[in-house]
């Protein structure tokens, strides 16, 4: 008797003989790709930028979570290669999508690449194939998209081939965990494809939480993301009005988190950063006008979030007014940290360069120092700021700025010597009084 697709593939992900094509080497799919090598499986990783593939061929990581070391040491023992040919997903048993999941100018969703990556897989697919994806995106996502596309090649989700979701999990710069280590929910399109998720990344990852649906899965990355945003809006909104008060909020959230139950600290910044927080909730709330549903909590979480840049730029116009008797239009200021926590090289919706925007736009000069981010790279919203450089964070630099602006509290930073050095310092980060630095010259905001 054959041996069935879902038989064939199991043995292969048991043995290990299964090849993974992992889509899309950013920070989840790069990660991802060695996490899967150390367990034993042979990986391809496809991606459409031939700048990364230089990178990789000279064993150069460009993702703070993979070490140079130890991306060689995959590819050493033949278990990691790269390419940007596509064809080779024939190849692969288990192809995982890592796409950008990025929103319109109108806060919709976009999937052009979600897409775009599911129609390179139907061109490649067979029989025995087990698809995953692993971007964030609404509910439904996986199954009336994703699977559609796949089902246009001819072969059937379930028989033929298996689909599945499962929401990736990275934190750029957490210490403490890392892909392997880190909880892996998974689901699939039947019983069959929920039992491939849970061998292939059980060999891969500490713990696998299986749900009963891709859509929950779906729904699991979201409601992680929209609490995230929610609590930091909140927070976001009490330092206004406590500011307005003359209340400090840091120090009522360190006063607030001693209570050892029923609250968990969040903190104020100058906005969202980073790929998940300013876009996952949106996912959501255009989804739920399709059942004519209202997201109000969620969408004045987003507006009171979004609203934060502008807000620390009407904080530093304000404190050069009052401080230094100069307008803004006539300044020139040192935004510190361009990464949107600390930490990191990840610049991915920073809110440092739309201070940098807000801050030119009102007719100041904004230069920017980042100990991790030499020059800023292309981006889809800031195409102006591309190729701007790191200024040095000497003595001399720093007194030709009429002020600072604290937007990452990297640890890299003496922030002592910054203190002697600068005229004016607007801290968004609490850091100098965290380290015992508080002065008169530096204003919280």
């Amino acid at each position: 008797m054959a041996i069935s697709p879902f038989d064939m593939l199991l043995q292969k992900i048991e043995t290990r003989t299964a090849r993974a094509g992992i889509i899309g080497l950013g920070y989840v799919g790069l990660p991802l790709a060695i996490a899967v090598a150390r367990s034993g499986f042979a990986v391809t990783g496809f991606d459409i930028d031939p700048g990364k593939m230089v990178a990789l061929d000279a064993r150069r990581s460009y993702i703070d979570a993979v070490s140079d070391e130890a991306l060689s040491a995959e590819i050493d023992a033949d278990r990691f290669k790269a390419t940007t040919d596509f064809a080779g997903l024939v190849d692969c048993d288990v192809i995982i999508i890592c796409v950008p999941t990025p929103l319109t100018k109108h806060r919709d969703p976009d999937l052009s690449f979600v897409e775009a990556t599911s129609r390179s897989i139907a061109a490649h697919l067979r029989p025995g194939q087990l698809v995953v994806l692993e971007s964030t995106t609404y509910p439904g996502t996986t199954d009336d998209v994703v699977k559609v596309i796949l089902e246009r090649a001819g072969l059937k989700s379930g028989s033929d081939f298996f689909v599945g979701f499962s929401p990736e999990r990275e934190d750029p710069g957490n210490q403490h965990y890392h892909t392997a280590t880190i909880p892996k929910v998974v689901a699939g399109d039947g019983a069959e494809a929920l039992a491939l998720m849970k061998a292939f990344y059980g060999a891969a990852v500490s713990t696998v939480v299986p749900v009963s649906s891709n859509a929950t899965a779906e729904a699991v990355k979201l409601t992680e993301n929209i609490f995230r945003s929610v609590n930091i809006a909140l927070v976001n909104e009490l330092k206004t009005v406590y500011a307005a008060m003359g209340i400090d909020v840091w120090e009522v959230i360190d006063a607030a988190k001693t209570k050892p139950f029923g609250y968990m600290p969040f903190y104020p910044g100058p906005g969202l950063g980073g790929h998940c927080i300013p876009i996952d909730p949106f996912y959501l709330t255009w989804k739920s006008r399709e059942y004519e549903l209202p997201t109000r909590f969620i969408e004045l979480a987003g507006e009171i979030n979004s609203a934060m840049p502008r807000y620390v730029v009407g904080k530093l116009a304000e404190a050069l007014d009052i401080r230094a008797g100069k307008a803004l239009s006539r300044s020139r200021v040192l935004v510190l940290g361009l990464a949107y926590k600390k930490n990191v090289a990840d610049i991915r919706e920073s809110p440092s360069l739309r201070l940098i925007e807000i801050i030119e736009e009102r007719g100041g000069r904004a230069d920017y120092h980042d100990p991790f981010v030499a020059e800023i790279p292309p981006t889809r919203e800031y195409q102006a700021l591309k190729g701007r450089r790191s200024v040095a964070l000497t003595p001399d630099a720093i007194a030709g700025y009429d002020a600072v602006l604290v937007a990452t509290d990297h640890d890299q930073v003496d922030y002592a010597a910054l203190s002697k050095s600068a005229a004016l310092i607007v801290d968004t980060r609490n850091v100098f009084n965290r380290l015992g630095l508080s002065a008169g010259h530096v204003i919280k905001a």
